[in-house]
């Protein structure tokens, strides 16, 4: 994207009443708004979000301070490797004064999930979400139960090279509709996290800037957003290009493809445009693609780079 393109949408979004939200995580999350604004951006597409980072970095600080500045009912989970199923979707307990069987709801029934360190969990424990983040529901004891609206998986993990991780499957990862990585601060907003408040301090003061009522009125109108058939055409063209390259092991999915247009759409949202265009796909494609395709040889090229190589090899229209 252009100089010009960059100050039209930065403008754009000065207009936009979702801009307090962003200056508020700012202020609490330095030196990162575009992590941030894709953050945001994969919320208001109805999206699941995977924050992968090393610890201390500030990934559970971003699932908390959104998940507190869209003014939602949040619980949090450490994963540990004895965490069980029951302790993230809940136990039916036998009441033994009216001979029956009560359900006890776990905190999977709040409208945000703050799953920490979802990879410390065993593989059991980590499928317990699957249902949860694609149906919106968990069955226990062959009841369904519903869960709230919004429902919003926020999770953070370590890198699988560290020790005590269990790597998410792909079917799990698949339910993230962006994958993020914060990195480390540059030196302006390290030196102004050193020299100000406790982060902690911060979020216990922080207030909400919106309502879960407004979230769900902001994804009517995402979906809305207009993708002319052009755009469609380079869309499903990444996604085939992606599974015939040859640089990954699988290609896009049709629903990760879907989770692409999805996420463009939502990114033109946040920017005021009333359009998806080219530029709104590639913007959103690292975060959407990073965690679906894996590079064929893993000890070649950068994935960001084998990503980056994708997307240069399909002509805009």
């Amino acid at each position: 994207m252009g100089a010009d393109a960059n100050e039209k949408t930065t403008m754009a979004l000065l207009d936009s009443p979702l801009r307090r939200i962003i200056e508020a995580v700012n202020d609490v999350l330095l030196g990162k708004d575009h992590s941030v604004r894709l953050a945001l951006s994969c919320l208001l597409a109805g999206g699941h979000l995977l924050i992968e980072d090393i610890p201390g970095v500030g990934k559970t600080t971003l699932a908390q301070v959104l998940a507190r500045a869209l003014g939602l009912d949040y619980r949090r989970i450490q994963f540990t490797s004895d965490l069980l199923p029951a302790d993230v979707i809940g136990v039916s307990v036998f009441q033994r004064e009216q001979a029956t069987f009560r359900f006890h709801a776990g905190p999977v029934f709040s409208q945000v999930l703050l799953a920490d360190e979802i990879n410390r969990g065993t593989p059991r424990t980590q499928s317990a979400l699957l249902e949860a983040m694609e149906e919106g529901q968990v069955t226990v004891d062959g009841t369904t139960h519903p869960l709230p609206k919004p429902f919003l998986v926020i999770a953070t993990q370590n890198p699988i090279d560290q020790i005590g991780t269990f790597a998410l499957p792909e079917s799990q990862l698949d339910r993230f509709l962006m994958r993020l990585t914060l990195g480390y601060p540059d030196p302006a907003a390290e030196r102004a996290l050193l020299a100000g408040d406790d982060r902690r301090a911060l979020l216990a003061a922080f207030a909400p800037v919106a309502s879960a009522e407004q979230l769900l009125g902001w994804r009517k109108t995402v979906h809305a957003v207009h993708a002319s058939p052009a755009l469609i055409d380079y869309v499903q063209t990444l996604a085939g290009e992606s599974r015939r390259c040859g640089l990954f092991e699988t290609g896009l999915s049709p629903r990760g493809t879907i989770a692409l247009l999805n996420a463009a759409r939502s990114w033109a949202f946040l920017h005021a445009d009333h359009k998806v265009t080219p530029e709104h796909v590639q913007a959103v494609f690292t975060a959407v693609a990073g965690h679906r395709l894996r590079p064929r040889n893993t000890l070649g090229d950068d994935p960001a780079l084998l990503l980056r190589r994708l997307v240069d090899s399909v002509p805009l229209r």
